[in-house]
């Protein structure tokens, strides 16, 4: 018999978990649908199946994908566990039996057994695959129809190690680039870079050391370069054993960043240094020659994580905010310059795809207004104009948080930015999520339309569009 959930702030609220699968074959529409919009949804987060064992973390859950699918003004629904080795095997025991961040809490049932991850952060279309995403595993193929889980996916074997789960599409030449952190082992400096062609076979795999072993959730990539940020949340199974944290805020080490030619390798790789700083992800960047400018969501140290002495995170230096990076690798300094380019609380930047490592016009997060959304969620989606700095924002009330929001372009030949945001919203009030369709250009009017569901969705990570063939 399963064990309630403990009294624990990321399972309870909009982050408790939900307890079925299900489908809903035509949700209530409030507004009107753009009959432009003709495809598939994915989100996914972690959903634990069971009352965790020992500590639980966010990012430990076992993953869930919630699947909307748009047609003729339409949208179905569909959510299902993705169905890993670690799913499975404590399902036919009926509690939970692994301890994601503290192996030693492990249940001695499971002792020696090695799982292909949890597939909990993110969910990519690219070469005829859809993948649900966790950095310390391989991807994990899915059903993009059904959301059954097919298997563990590692490229026909050329992959060896895990990929991180936020691969970059070239909207160019269609490959995709990816790495991996701790490619040495459960924790180490080593890191892996790859890329697969646009048919989805891995085509190239390289190693390097980086300064120290660190959670390097996301890096950016240009048409030119490829670039990695070495921030001081740093992994130590040394500090583990003696029963402190495995991940910690460690501000001395400071900040690297490391940027590579993209045509060249992991040995031309030139290291640039600064303050410490954390990202968990990049809006975009763009190469002018030799310099470099990336726009990223910075907080002033890491969220979610404590200090390596065990305190907790300073709550206003744990607060991102829209960040510009330039590094010119001809300056001959490994200085670069980092200035604050818009004020709000932000976080889960995103652009129009189709402008992904080149220069880009406008920018899409979520953000914080007023005293942000039940639960320190973000309640609102701003919409920034880098030529003129200008920024549009779509404000809720603080019973809705929103999710990150993803762009789809009206059309394949549209101009850049001309399309819509999509993003659900959960309304602590009634205890029930929506889907949220805004014109991208127009946000402040509030949504086009509102899928309504008589559930909520988890509070999530991540989530990407796949357009119908």
């Amino acid at each position: 018999m399963a064990k309630p959930f403990p009294s624990h702030p990321n399972l309870s609220g909009g982050y408790a978990p939900i307890q079925m699968e299900c489908a809903a074959p035509d949700l209530v529409i409030e507004g009107e649908i753009p009959m432009e919009l003709s495809g598939s949804l994915y989100r996914i987060g972690p959903n634990p199946q069971f009352a965790p064992r020992g500590d639980y973390h966010w990012f430990g859950g076992d993953g869930m994908i919630h699947g909307f699918n748009l047609e003729n003004g339409r949208v179905s629904y569909l959510n299902k566990w993705v169905r890993t080795k670690k799913w499975q095997l404590e399902r036919e025991a009926g509690e939970s039996l692994f301890a994601i961040f503290n192996p030693t809490q492990n249940d001695p049932r499971v002792q020696g057994i090695e799982t292909d991850g949890i597939a909990n952060t993110n969910i990519v279309w690219h070469g005829e695959k859809l993948l649900a995403l966790v950095e310390s595993s391989a991807p994990f193929e899915i059903d993009p129809v059904t959301l059954e889980s097919i298997g563990s996916w590692n490229f026909d074997g050329k992959l060896v190690g895990p990929m991180t789960a936020h691969p970059k599409i070239d909207p160019e030449t269609g490959e995709m680039l990816f790495f991996a952190y701790n490619a040495g082992g459960t924790i180490s400096p080593k890191m892996a870079f790859h890329v697969a062609d646009k048919n989805g076979n891995l085509v190239k795999s390289e190693k390097f050391e980086a300064p120290y072993a660190a959670m390097v959730h996301d890096f950016i990539t240009t048409r030119d370069h490829v670039i990695f940020p070495i921030m001081p949340l740093t992994g130590s199974m040394e500090r583990a054993m003696q029963g402190k944290p495995v991940y910690a805020w460690e501000p001395e080490k400071r900040s690297f960043i490391g940027v590579m030619p993209r045509r060249g390798s992991v040995a031309d790789i030139q290291w640039f240094e600064g303050d410490p700083a954390y990202v968990f992800h990049p809006m975009n960047a763009h190469s002018n020659g030799n310099v470099v400018t990336c726009d990223v969501c910075q907080y002033e140290e890491a969220p979610l994580f404590p200090h390596a002495d065990g305190s907790p995170p300073d709550r206003e230096k744990s607060k991102a905010r829209l960040t510009r990076w330039t590094l010119d690798l001809d300056a001959g300094t490994s200085d670069y310059k980092c200035e604050q380019i818009e004020d709000s609380q932000s976080e889960f930047p995103r652009l129009d795809e189709r402008y992904m490592g080149l220069e880009n016009r406008y920018g899409y997060f979520a953000c914080v207004v007023g005293g942000g959304a039940d639960g320190d969620r973000y309640n609102g989606i701003s919409r920034i104009d880098m030529k003129s700095g200008s920024v549009k924002q779509f404000a809720m009330s603080p019973n809705l948080a929103t999710s990150e929001p993803v762009f789809v372009p009206r059309s394949e030949d549209s101009p850049e930015g001309e399309g819509f945001l999509l993003a659900t919203a959960y309304d602590s009030k009634i205890d029930k999520s929506h889907l949220m369709i805004l014109d991208a250009e127009n946000i402040e009017q509030g949504p086009l339309a509102k899928a309504m569901m008589d559930h909520r969705v988890p509070f999530g990570f991540h989530g990407n569009w796949k357009p119908s063939v």
